[in-house]
């Protein structure tokens, strides 16, 4: 079984800066890759709070430059190779993927996190045919069409914004009076003129017909009546849920499923790092992620460097 440094579950923002870290540091890193490189943010049309590109960069843009920047230092990828399944081995930690197992002195886990579903009759059946959770991956499929928007977040104001190059009009329903969202990014969203806010509402049910969405039953939180709102597509951005599995009974997690971890990035297993969406930290920001992947990186090549010097 192949010995290594460091293995990297994950390549997002978070994991791709724990391997350039790592892998600067001269320490033998090996990154799981589920997917394309940059994970969720190769959903994002256009990153634009990033540091360094006052014009903003597209998400498989910036993934791709990241990954291209760890590889560069020595990072070794595994693509499309997930992992199953962590287990502490002694000293060390068996690493269960599609292609095999490999033994590592340190992990640092960088799953980070899916949206959230609504659980509502219709959802399950309509998805793909009009139910998404990426606006970017499937907004030009409803060019001329009315779509809604349910959330109230910095993701659902930015996306139903993203959503008004295509859609003749875009619902944003909201189950409160005011939105989540930071100020501006809130007022540009309800000001453009092809949005129409739906205040105090709640989805109930998703209807179609021939296979496709024809429109959502929203529920008044004030008891007002029911609204059937025709619609041809539904984007949902109601938070979301930690891809944690791996790491479930192994660490420390929160009550909503996060791991838990210190400020630098170390769970409640010596050799264990996890950083960016899938942590309780409470920022979930492509920056953040970096930050803390970087913290992760660089605190796993010390515990590597310090574990070799007392073999």
């Amino acid at each position: 079984m192949d010995h290594i440094d460091v293995a990297i579950v994950g390549g997002g923002p978070a994991g791709l800066a724990a391997a350039l870290y790592s892998a600067r540091a001269l320490v033998n890193t090996v990154v799981f890759e589920s997917g394309l490189p940059g994970g969720q943010i190769v959903t994002t049309d256009r990153l634009e709070n990033y540091p360094g590109f006052p014009e903003g960069i597209s998400g498989p843009e910036i993934g791709l430059l990241m990954h291209q920047q760890a590889e560069k230092f020595g990072a070794f990828f595994r693509t499309f190779e997930a992992v199953e399944k962590l287990e502490a081995v002694r000293t060390d930690w068996k690493v269960a993927f599609d292609g095999g197992e490999i033994l590592a002195h340190a992990i640092i886990v960088a799953t980070g996190a899916v949206p959230k579903k609504l659980g509502i009759p219709g959802e399950d059946e309509y998805t793909g045919r009009g139910v998404s959770w990426c606006a970017t991956c499937d907004g030009a499929l409803f060019r001329d069409k009315e779509v809604a928007v349910i959330g109230g977040g910095d993701a659902a104001a930015e996306e139903a914004q993203f959503l008004t190059r295509f859609a003749s009009k875009v619902h944003l329903v909201h189950r409160r009076e005011e939105l989540r969202a930071t100020k501006c990014i809130a007022e540009a969203c309800i000001g453009h003129e092809k949005v129409q806010t739906h205040w105090n509402r709640i989805p109930t049910e998703v209807r179609g017909e021939d296979g496709r969405v024809t429109s959502v039953v929203l529920r008044s939180t004030k008891g007002e009546p029911d609204e059937v709102l025709p619609v041809s597509g539904i984007f949902e951005y109601i938070g979301v849920d930690p891809k944690s599995e791996i790491v479930r009974g192994v660490a420390d997690l929160d009550e909503r499923g996060f791991i838990k971890v210190d400020d630098l990035s170390r769970t409640s297993m010596p050799g264990l790092f996890a950083a960016g969406d899938v942590t309780d930290r409470p920022l979930k920001q492509v920056v953040t992620a970096a930050a803390q992947g970087a913290i992760a990186g660089y605190e796993a090549s010390r515990y590597v460097e310090s574990k070799v010097c007392t073999l």
